[in-house]
């Protein structure tokens, strides 16, 4: 498990990141969500170790990284936002290179990296001719060659073209089989199509921290009734239930302080027990767009109390 503590780093009088506290557990795809500048790259340098938090504090399967920063790498994959890379050495030098100054055997490890990012057909070419998405998987090959237990991946697909882009998810599923990856992005796409869980950044302050599948769950419920229902009738029927806003002829938005599941069948037996046709009873669906939007809008008091709770939960 990775855990942040309430990290928070300052830069000067600049407040980068602002008390941030989570727990990342084995066989999770976490994506880290923010607008360029959020906190997410700071966040991932303090989760490596290449970064002191100005307070607050990162383990990894309970060791602080500042008691034991060599033994916390070990265990750690990373692919930071621009890799420096060599461009006269070869592909596979680079990678042999890298084995070294980790203290592995180069020979097996530099093997089965190129064969888990499918590099074979470019291994003695120099790095100074690869495109840009044989670049980033590089970086991957890199980051998996001690075979670590946590893959931690800034902004993987940044600059490629939707070619690369499908390959790299497509890459970064099948390494999650063996380890714990999360990822960095400002692009939704990438968490949706990636993600098990978002954590979502703004202004340096963790706002939300969901699975995905929980957070596109609306505490809505959409109902459709008869067209030509009084809505005064409509109101007082559900009243004891949840409170009502009109959306439409014949569709009413139902908003509720509890999940729409748990709430859905006193809805319906009191419409029911009112006379009134219940033609359709849904839970409304929100999409990871609509969130980000939420918490874009959110004042800061706002933001670090839903982090809070969120990590309270």
């Amino acid at each position: 498990m990775i855990e942040a503590r309430h990290l928070s780093r300052r830069y000067g009088d600049f407040l980068a990141v602002d008390g941030v506290s989570f727990a990342i557990g084995h066989g999770e795809i976490v994506g880290l969500l923010g607008h360029n500048g959020a906190g997410k790259t700071t966040i991932m340098k303090m989760l490596t170790g290449y970064l002191e938090p100005s307070e607050g504090s990162v383990a990894v399967d309970g060791t602080i990284v500042e008691d034991d920063r060599q033994a916390v790498q070990a265990k750690l994959g990373y692919l930071p936002e621009n890799l420096p890379l060599y461009p006269e050495l070869s592909v596979a030098d680079y990678l042999a290179w890298v084995a070294e100054l980790r203290g592995i055997d180069p020979a097996q490890a530099v093997r089965r990296a190129i064969e888990a990012t499918e590099l074979g057909g470019k291994a003695l070419d120099p790095i100074a001719t690869l495109s840009r998405g044989y670049k980033q998987r590089l970086g991957v090959a890199q980051a998996i060659l001690h075979e670590p237990r946590f893959l931690i991946l800034d902004e993987p697909t940044n600059g490629l073209d939707p070619g690369q882009t499908q390959h790299m998810r497509t890459l970064i599923r099948r390494l999650s089989e063996h380890a714990t990856v999360i990822l960095s992005t400002h692009i939704m796409q990438e968490v949706n199509a990636l993600c098990d869980r978002v954590l979502i950044l703004h202004g340096g302050v963790l706002a939300v921290d969901e699975r995905l599948e929980d957070l596109r769950a609306s505490n809505r419920l959409q109902l459709r009734t008869a067209v030509d229902a009084d809505p005064a009738t409509v109101l007082g029927s559900v009243a004891g239930v949840a409170g009502v806003s009109r959306a439409g002829a014949g569709v009413w938005d139902v908003e509720l302080s509890g999940r729409p599941d748990d709430a859905a069948a006193g809805v319906a037996a009191a419409m029911v027990g009112a006379g009134l046709p219940v033609y359709e009873l849904a839970s409304g669906q929100r999409d990871l767009e609509a969130v980000f939007r939420e918490v874009s809008e959110m004042d800061l008091a706002a933001r670090r109390g839903a982090g809070e709770a969120a990590h309270a939960a």
